[in-house]
């Protein structure tokens, strides 16, 4: 079988604390840049002041506010208040390490954990439902928060595929492909038609039927890919991260005169505008609280997605980026800091002949893994 072909990874957005090497330590980063810590990066995650890179042969690097670095590293998790290591132990478990991300990984761990996994089901061969990356643990019923208590656990019928966490809300991928959410829903980011909280997780009856294949959550909004490539977003709208109409540009383009707040029939708030081009009223969508779906330009099919705090990224079954949403930093690769609520490729990747295989989004950055066209 053909080795498969190594990439690059590359970064832009904000990097005012240096967590983005190669770039210095300027305010924004407008273009995709490579990135140049170690080699053969497998894993970037990425918090507002630091990032955490994780190489393909265990150690880790942090970057940014935080500096530091560690061995036998199977994973890593950074958020502001945390950062989580997952270490090997012995046999076949390992070890589940928090830290105070200023402690540069020396001393002792706010707190370890021995990770177990799982003996393998008659319904999950394999454990593979259970094969997921931080914060879900892996071959476990848990996750990991950056708010106590760290270890929460998962009700024992949840087969868990993907785990991820906004600023207030968790979306949850079973191994069917069912999403479910719970958590502060102010925002519409639950996507059950609601601003209400959830406490324990409850699917989305609106996708009910609909085989997803991955879930991404941003601060304020969520965004899920089906397995045929389709996209469903929902949640906070307030620069664009919807790909929908959204007040705040349209403010910036000095097009607003006046405005008249309403509900849609699905529930979306419409505040709109008076100033659109044949003189009608234009919708502006400020939450949207059930998923709705997006199409991406040329029809194309999505296979991955990222969110950061208000941006949205996407990446296409060719290899192609699309960013939208918040941009003030440069972290939709637009080589500007505009805001956009539409989805835009990045042309970065097109020009240098690259495609695109993996995206990571950061609060108010944006991370990508790509590989020259023709090696994949």
């Amino acid at each position: 079988m053909a080795e498969e072909p190594r990439g690059a990874w590359f970064g832009f957005g904000f990097c005012g604390f240096g967590q983005a090497p190669g770039s210095g330590r300027g305010h924004q980063v407008r273009s995709p840049e490579p990135l140049h810590v170690g080699v053969d990066i497998r894993r970037v995650s990425a918090s507002w002041s630091y990032t955490a890179f994780v190489t393909r042969g265990g150690r880790l690097e942090l970057s940014g506010s935080a500096s530091g670095a560690a061995g036998s590293c199977r994973d890593a998790w950074a958020s502001e208040g945390l950062l989580v290591v997952l270490r090997a132990g012995p046999g076949s478990g390992a070890l589940l390490q928090a830290w105070a991300p200023g402690t540069a990984l020396r001393g002792e761990p706010l707190w370890a954990q021995d990770v177990v996994p799982e003996a393998e089901g008659e319904g999950d061969p394999g454990g593979e439902a259970q094969a997921g990356r931080l914060p879900l643990l892996p071959s476990t019923r848990a996750y990991v928060s950056p708010r106590p208590p760290f270890y929460r656990p998962l009700a024992p019928e949840l087969r868990v595929r993907q785990l991820e966490l906004g600023a207030e809300h968790a979306l949850l991928l079973d191994a069917v492909g069912q999403v479910f959410s719970w958590g502060g829903g102010r925002h519409g980011q639950l996507g059950h038609g609601t601003l209400e909280a959830e406490l324990e997780p409850r699917p989305l009856e609106a996708l009910q039927g609909l085989a997803m294949a991955e879930v991404a959550a941003g601060g304020w909004h969520s965004v899920c890919v089906s397995e045929t490539g389709d996209i469903y977003i929902w949640g906070w709208n307030e620069s664009g991260q919807l790909a929908l109409p959204t007040r705040s540009l349209a403010e910036d383009g000095e097009t607003v005169a006046r405005e008249a707040t309403g509900l849609n029939a699905d529930g979306s708030q419409v505040k709109r505008m008076a100033g659109a081009e044949d003189g009608a009223p234009a919708p502006f969508i400020a939450v949207q609280p059930f998923p709705a779906l997006l199409d991406l330009p040329l029809g194309s099919d999505a296979i991955k997605a990222s969110c950061g705090s208000r941006h949205t990224a996407v990446v296409t079954r060719t290899g192609d980026l699309y960013t939208w949403g918040w941009g003030k930093y440069g972290q939709l690769g637009h080589e500007d800091t505009s805001s956009w609520d539409r989805p835009r490729r990045v042309e970065y990747f097109v020009d240098k002949q690259l495609q695109v295989k993996a995206i990571t989004c950061g609060p108010w950055n944006t991370y990508v893994y790509a590989v020259e066209k023709g090696k994949s």
